[in-house]
């Protein structure tokens, strides 16, 4: 097998098991899905809340838009499922951005930034986890170092129903969805938009030394 293949299957295991921040996380961030697929998202909120890993949950505050149904739309089923709105924070982005997981990380690390959060966790449904928290470590690299960053995996939603998903543009079963994100990742790689899976290691083992 070759190596770089070793690496993303190491890579892989363990941000789908990855550990627990010791402490209470400043939050958790939740990557934008669209209706067929929020709530895998929305459902691991309350959980992180209950469990006190993390003190609130950030989610983009922008009207409904690249398949993603928008800041209220979210806010309601998130106070519907327990969460209260002093839980809730909105990310805000530039209103004439598209919404792509480049967009929605470098929103989130500027809005931690401003913040001055030390630890969040990234959330997003499991077959978009990967590069999810690859874009979040990319964003972080060149915006706030000092951020680390948590793996916390969207709850697992049938696997062979057929949905839309990358902002409403694909649909197929979510477990199609493994091999395009896997593509997604290997084509922004060679583009330099995606840091190297050994860049993304290095903050894992990073931060558990620091932490």
């Amino acid at each position: 097998m070759e190596s770089r293949s070793v690496k993303l299957i190491e890579l892989l295991t363990r941000l789908l098991c990855d550990t627990r921040y010791e402490l209470t996380a400043d939050a958790a961030y939740l990557f934008a899905q669209t209706q067929d697929n929020q709530d895998s998202v929305l459902s691991a909120a309350s959980e992180l809340l209950d469990k006190g890993l993390v003190r609130r949950i950030l989610i983009l505050k922008t009207a409904a838009k690249s398949g993603y149904p928008g800041f209220e739309h979210w806010k309601q089923k998130l106070n519907a499922s327990g969460v209260s709105d002093e839980c809730i924070e909105g990310v805000s982005i530039d209103a004439d951005l598209a919404l792509n997981t480049l967009v929605e990380a470098e929103a989130m690390v500027d809005h931690a930034k401003l913040k001055r959060y030390g630890t969040i966790y990234i959330v997003a449904s499991p077959f978009h986890q990967l590069r999810a928290y690859m874009t979040s470590v990319t964003a972080v690299m060149r915006r706030y170092p000092e951020l680390n960053l948590y793996s916390y995996v969207g709850h697992s939603l049938p696997w062979q129903k057929n949905v839309a998903h990358s902002q409403g543009s694909s649909r197929g079963a979510r477990l199609t969805f493994i091999t395009t994100e896997l593509e997604r990742i290997e084509k922004y790689q060679g583009k330099g938009d995606l840091a190297s899976v050994d860049s993304v290691l290095d903050h894992l083992n990073n931060r558990e030394t620091v932490n």
